[in-house]
């Protein structure tokens, strides 16, 4: 983390950008993408986005939150941007946030958000949404590096089809930087509180970049080129409309596929919440449009519905209620937790449950949220989860299991000596949901989820009871835990509350 923080305060120092500003506090940031990307001239830009949106059909559906958007220049990636922006056009949107890839800065487990007030295109100004923006700025993996927007593309590309599309809107542009599993899930975590249905996410990204100019030729250049590439982007593709981030991730190690991408993208399908659904609305590449797949690039519009809050029917107070788990779904539960460990301490590819011997049972593949956590002679070695419920339970239990022996920053990677002495403790989640008040919180049965200003932190059901806090201690430890003072949950704070079914291996080692 030291390291993290060296390197951006060192971009932020070293690097410089040129705003300007008609008052003191107004600062501009003018877009460096006209004549080289779209056309310079407004009139002429306007023309071209205009037409690519008149030869798409009218828009098949309803409740848009987010899209996944190419970013090459227009003349190649206009036509199949223009059908994701066509579903969003005339939509009462008040805010755009745009997950864009750093191409060329190094920035671990970052993102980065201008310190302007506008962006101007050859279209105008937008403002940004500086409220958001500072929300943003009180967590540790939000930085503003000059140089990071100055030599990108990948997010103000996105905006002169949105001046065209919507009207009244802000922009918050985020340069994404290189993330991990568990960056992921933190950035998250602090933004999805923040989100409304006004309010759309784009992930800018292109697909496969084929050729020896991009250093990826995983087949040969002949006359079924074409055909490869589009299967080959068709099985990235497949996973993120099912909204299947892990299965996305593993396809990309499997393939290697040249998705520049894919960390917005990865971050995207994270947010997403429960419900959510993706579909594919237009394909391309850039060799089909150049009759030459030397160097060929292709391109994507997907979108997702759903909705950023949830329902008034899901805001409630009462337990959820917890799924059957028998002795025998937990006990190889605790196997595939144990053997994945030991795996992935050694370096190895974790296998999947039947290389293991192990069978998944029915309720085993509920998608459910889980933590996985981890305990050396008493004490917390390790604990990393997801809680929205995403994928089935045995496959977020291997995933986390990875994570919470290697990737807890915490602490550090687990050895493969010290399993032996590791306890591993496994808590199965209920779907969150919202609650009206803190006073609907019962010590030991609701783990919490804290949210206010920007800032999330949660709490385990077990948490509480073993350090025998009550309600307003919990709260108070669980605020402070978000970065927050002691007693800001008493006002302004949103919770939401969550069940689990725990189990271990402490008990049968005694």
């Amino acid at each position: 983390m030291k390291t993290l923080n060296a390197i951006c305060c060192l971009l932020l120092l070293s690097a410089a950008v040129s705003f300007t500003g008609f008052a003191a506090e107004k600062r501009v940031f003018e877009s460096p993408l006209a004549g080289d990307w779209y056309p310079a001239d407004p009139a002429e830009l306007s023309q071209m986005i205009s037409s690519n949106l008149a030869q798409v059909s009218e828009p098949e559906l309803q409740n848009v939150i987010a899209l996944i958007q190419p970013h090459a220049g227009y003349r190649y990636s206009g036509k199949v941007a223009a059908y994701g922006i066509k579903e969003i056009a005339g939509k009462a949107i008040r805010r755009v946030i745009i997950f864009g890839p750093s191409h060329s800065q190094p920035m671990r487990n970052c993102l980065s958000v201008p310190s302007a007030t506008h962006i101007r295109t050859v279209l105008g100004e937008v403002e940004l949404d500086r409220e958001f923006i500072d929300k943003m700025m009180k967590h540790s993996f939000c930085k503003s590096i000059p140089q990071a927007h100055a030599s990108e593309h990948s997010v103000d590309i996105q905006i002169p089809m949105l001046q065209i599309a919507l009207k009244n809107f802000k922009v918050v542009p985020v340069v994404t930087g290189q993330l991990d599993e568990p960056a992921i899930r933190k950035i998250a975590a602090a933004i999805l509180p923040m989100l409304d249905d006004k309010t759309l996410v784009i992930a800018s990204s292109d697909f496969t970049h084929y050729g020896p100019s991009f250093d990826y030729e995983p087949f040969p250049l002949d006359f079924q080129t074409g055909d490869k590439l589009k299967k080959l982007d068709n099985g990235a593709i497949e996973k993120i409309a099912a909204i299947n981030e892990d299965g996305f991730s593993d396809y990309l190690q499997k393939t290697g596929t040249t998705i520049c991408g894919r960390d917005p993208i990865r971050l995207l399908l994270s947010l997403l919440p429960e419900g959510s659904k993706g579909r594919l609305l237009k394909y391309d590449t850039s060799g089909r449009m150049t009759g030459s797949y030397a160097s060929s690039v292709s391109y994507a519009s997907i979108a997702f519905t759903g909705s950023w809050k949830p329902a008034q029917s899901q805001v409630k107070t009462a337990d959820a209620k917890l799924p059957e788990l028998n002795d025998a779904d937990k006990k190889a539960l605790l196997q595939i937790a144990r053997k994945t460990a030991e795996y992935a301490a050694a370096g190895k590819p974790v296998p999947d449950p039947d290389e293991l011997g192990i069978t998944v049972s029915p309720a085993m593949k509920q998608k459910m949220g889980v933590f996985v956590t981890l305990h050396k002679s008493g004490q917390l070695r390790g604990c990393i989860g997801e809680i929205p419920p995403r994928r089935p339970l045995y496959q977020a239990v291997s995933a986390q299991a990875v994570n919470s022996s290697l990737n807890d920053w915490r602490f550090r990677p687990v050895s493969t000596s010290e399993l032996k002495d590791i306890d591993i403790e496994i808590s199965a989640l209920t779907p969150p949901v919202k609650i009206n008040s803190y006073k609907d919180i019962v010590i030991g049965r609701d783990g919490v989820i804290l949210s206010k200003d920007g800032r999330s932190a949660v709490f385990l059901p077990q948490v509480a009871p073993e350090q025998g806090w009550n309600v307003a201690e919990m709260l108070s430890n669980l605020a402070e835990k978000a970065g927050l003072d002691a007693d800001a949950w008493k006002s302004g704070a949103e919770f939401q509350t969550f069940q689990a079914i725990v189990f271990g291996e402490k008990e049968k080692r005694k």
